[in-house]
């Protein structure tokens, strides 16, 4: 007989055998990573970054777990950033990337070869830069022939539970910049608010007190659909996507409001809503198999939100339910917008990680991703 849903995660001893690499742990450090990685950039001498003029404009490249690093940036900065900050995912760069601007490269390997490509390039046009990567990898030693600042970061964790220790460096650079006001204190502000998380989605807090394992269990057999209210919650919208594909190995789609509600709000019609039309030629011998095809929408809200978007997801939420369409809502909390995207990206990493053990699954691997690269390479 299988065990009830909630018992299975509130199993502490059950979570860690399932969790052989340690996931859990690494979403956990994430307070050590800020802490780390500010200390990391101070040493670095990231504050020289501002010895210039300011940059025409930043653009970070980096890929996967590491190009969120960019992503973080930008919500960070927000809209009133004087400069455009934009995440680069690929190789090479944008024609118009030159010397007045700021090259930020991000990997935690230092060896993404995309990420090599756009910073090989960076440093052909004279560009100022900046790397966040592996000590001694292809990267620094590519950042050094550019005269860059360079910011390790230490190994052991998966790029994409490194979020921190990747994205830090970049927003401290960001205040030295004068694009955003994150000094030491908004840092460690952010670095508590992520010891306050991991202490509430902690694997020996029982679920009714566990707002990570609630989530999951929420989210258990369904397809999430993730909308952010803001451009900030909109970037922990992404992120958590994309961590429900890699750590739980479920498809998810992300939004951002109104965009949303011009085009993915339809899909409430369609055959993934549990209240869709009746397919009268289905297999119904195929009925219970079916349970993941309904959608479950997860609306992350940040506390600055246009009042119009505010009311929007209030009309979407009545429009879900009213169709038979579940929904999770998650509160962003912080003074600061680093604070604010922590506790969003963080509650959801906690999230999909559960989802995964919950669903008999090791949050660890990327067999895929292994596979794909294996391949490209042969």
């Amino acid at each position: 007989m299988t065990a009830p849903a909630d018992d299975v995660l509130d199993d502490a001893r059950q979570l860690e055998s399932g969790d052989p690499a340690g996931m859990l742990p690494a979403i956990a450090s994430g307070a050590a990573q800020v802490r780390e990685a500010a200390l990391y950039a101070e040493e670095a001498g990231i504050a020289r970054l501002a010895d210039e003029a300011r940059p025409r404009a930043v653009v970070v490249c980096g890929m996967g777990g590491s190009g969120i690093a960019g992503d973080v940036l930008a919500a960070v900065v927000g809209t009133s950033c004087p400069v455009p900050v934009l995440t680069h995912r690929g190789y090479g760069l944008p024609a118009w990337v030159g010397a007045a601007d700021l090259v930020i490269a991000v990997s935690c390997s230092g060896s993404t070869e995309e990420t090599l490509s756009a910073t090989e390039e960076a440093v052909r046009r004279g560009c100022r830069l900046l790397v966040v990567a592996a000590a001694d990898s292809p990267l620094a030693a590519l950042g050094e022939r550019g005269r860059a600042v360079i910011v390790p970061v230490p190994q052991g964790r998966q790029p994409r539970a490194t979020v921190w220790g990747l994205s830090t460096p970049l927003v401290i650079a960001a205040d030295a910049l004068g694009l955003v006001t994150a000094g030491k204190d908004v840092v460690e502000a952010t670095a508590a608010a992520l010891e306050d998380v991991a202490l509430r989605c902690r694997p020996d807090a029982d679920h009714f007190a566990n707002p990570a394992k609630l989530l999951a269990l929420e989210l258990h057999e369904t397809l999430p659909v993730v909308w952010g209210t803001s451009p900030l919650a909109g970037t922990a919208a992404y992120r958590f996507a994309c961590q429900l594909n890699e750590n739980a190995k479920v498809p998810a789609t992300w939004g951002v409001l109104p965009e949303a509600n011009h085009n993915q709000v339809v899909a409430f019609d369609g055959p993934f809503a549990r209240g869709g039309a009746e397919d009268l030629f289905r297999d119904r011998v195929e009925d219970e198999p079916a349970e993941r095809t309904r959608l479950r929408l997860v609306l992350l809200r940040d506390s600055d939100e246009h009042p119009q978007v505010a009311r929007r997801t209030e009309v979407s939420r009545q429009l879900a339910e009213e169709r038979g369409i579940g929904v999770s809502s998650v509160v962003a909390e912080g003074a600061s917008s680093f604070e604010r995207l922590a506790f969003l990206v963080a509650l959801g990493d906690w999230a999909s990680a559960y989802l995964a053990l919950l669903e008999g699954r090791d949050p660890t691997p990327v067999d895929a991703i292994t596979a794909l690269k294996s391949r490209i390479r042969s």
